[in-house]
């Protein structure tokens, strides 16, 4: 069965929902079976895996500095590709505070101040709620995708799975921030790893699947840490408290009038 195939059978989501790496598992075989897989349908399969038709997860972002850590429940809901809400919960001093993606849009809303900013391009790279995330990996944009050239470097064995080392780089018109990713997806499309370089070829940050788990149902990454590498003992986790797939989702859900005044 051809990759192309299995994405149109397999639409998928995750992480925060992240977001964050969660989403129906097409059965490993059919990965397994192509010899030579093609790295732009494998970094598109994960990326669908990692969102999904449609999900609602409750997750926890952990910040870690050297002399402090912080903590934040929040809930999110995704739709596709394009459609995303993230709100926090806790603590309460942040509780309420939300981010809202559509298509190429984000916009932030803090209750403290009542208002609600559209973020410009210039911004999208700068960090997400003080985290090692930025608005730009919050979003989950697919610019990868169609913006970068892939190449498949390594295919290795480990505990049963194929993993797929694969290098991108950005066309060269290509309005993006980095000088080439490189990402290891395993066969039942969970990505295991994400390294983000820069215009000189050092390597910034780094995500990492650190933790794996069956959540209705299903393969999901249940916790992610991204780390700068000049900053080691600094670190942000999400991990994903649980997570329920295909629901329905309202029509107001993700609007600005929702965003401000969330529907109960």
């Amino acid at each position: 069965m051809a990759i192309r195939q299995i994405l149109f059978r397999f639409r998928l989501f995750s992480l925060a929902a992240l977001l964050f790496g969660l989403a129906a598992m097409p059965p490993a075989s059919m990965a397994r079976e192509l010899a030579s897989p093609d790295p732009r349908d494998l970094i598109r399969a994960a990326m669908d895996h990692w969102r999904g038709l449609t999900s609602y997860s409750e997750m926890t972002m952990i910040i870690h500095r050297s002399d402090w850590q912080r903590s934040f429940s929040m809930q999110a809901w995704t739709e596709g590709d394009k459609l995303s809400l993230v709100r926090v919960l806790e603590p309460k001093r942040d509780a309420g505070n939300g981010t809202l993606v559509k298509d190429q849009d984000m916009w932030t809303f803090s209750p403290k101040i009542n208002r609600i900013l559209k973020l410009p391009s210039s911004m999208m790279s700068q960090s997400w709620m003080g985290s090692d995330f930025s608005n730009k990996d919050i979003s989950k944009s697919t610019d990868i995708i169609d913006q970068y050239d892939h190449r498949l470097l390594a295919t290795e064995r480990e505990d049963g799975h194929s993993l797929y080392t694969i290098e991108s780089i950005p066309h060269e018109e290509a309005a993006v921030v980095w000088g080439k990713e490189i990402v290891v997806i395993r066969d039942d499309f969970v990505m295991l790893r994400q390294e983000f370089w820069d215009q000189d070829d050092i390597l910034v940050k780094e995500m990492e699947a650190t933790e794996l788990a069956q959540m209705d149902g299903r393969t999901v990454a249940a916790r992610v840490r991204m780390q700068k590498i000049e900053t080691p003992g600094e670190w942000t986790e999400m991990a994903i408290d649980a997570i329920d797939f295909d629901i329905d989702i309202p029509a107001n859900l993700f609007t600005l009038s929702n965003l401000r005044n969330p529907r109960r």
